[in-house]
């Protein structure tokens, strides 16, 4: 005589709330439900657009070298920065396709008072630059990764020189070399201090002339200002 059991207990149905897509949008905002509250929470991501001027006055120096006098009037790029909190902080970044410095040549850089030679010329590309602002206390921490390129008119090209640093308001100090920064004011001018490593290239001429590996260091007066994105 064969017997059935039958459950007592009606079966548990389970279901896992679908996750919505992400979007990135100019403010976004999320919504969590708290079961214990019987309450949403709901937080916004607000986007700011960001400029970024370099001005004159700016300083470069590399190895034994005295600094050079760099004029970097004229350098901008444009970014934006989101405030995922309720603090000042913004997460900033910068697109590298509107990001330009202006070259070391004989119309913006000097070295002991006098302008570099005609031929002599280096560019900055730039390879990232981002990193964390506060607004209210006008702290900057900004990554910057660039290549340096030396090249004597067409006669010499050096291979590019990898220069990683942080760009700060604050205080930057390497072994030899450092710099003290001045934070945001109102207007959005600072200045933005930054000591780099700088390895070998495979180039006996270039380690030789700047005693490779060495440290540079630069020294930017910037404007940094901020718009809400609409």
């Amino acid at each position: 005589m064969g017997s059935k059991m039958n459950s007592l207990e009606p079966p548990i149905l389970c279901q896992l709330p679908a996750r919505k897509p992400y979007f990135r949008t100019k403010t976004i905002a999320f919504s969590s439900y708290l079961p214990n509250k019987g309450e949403a929470v709901s937080t916004k991501t607000i986007v700011y657009s960001v400029s970024f001027k370099t001005l004159g006055s700016c300083k470069l120096g590399i190895s034994r070298y005295p600094d050079f006098e760099y004029n970097a009037e004229g350098g901008t790029g444009n970014g934006t920065g989101t405030k995922l909190t309720d603090g000042n902080e913004l997460s900033v970044s910068f697109d590298l396709k509107t990001l330009y410095i202006p070259p070391l040549t004989s119309a913006t850089t000097k070295f002991l008072g006098l302008p570099l030679p005609p031929f002599l010329k280096i560019d900055i590309i730039p390879q990232l630059f981002q990193g964390i602002i506060n607004r209210e206390s006008g702290k900057v921490d900004l990554e910057f990764l660039a290549k340096f390129c030396f090249s004597v008119g067409s006669i010499y090209k050096a291979p590019p020189l990898l220069v990683k640093t942080v760009l700060t308001s604050e205080e930057s100090q390497g072994k030899n070399r450092r710099g003290k920064g001045e934070r945001l004011d109102k207007e959005g001018n600072c200045k933005l201090v930054g000591v780099a490593s700088v390895d070998p290239i495979d180039d006996f001429f270039m380690n030789a002339l700047l005693s490779l590996p060495t440290e540079c260091l630069a020294k930017l007066n910037a404007v940094i200002t901020f718009s809400s994105s609409t």
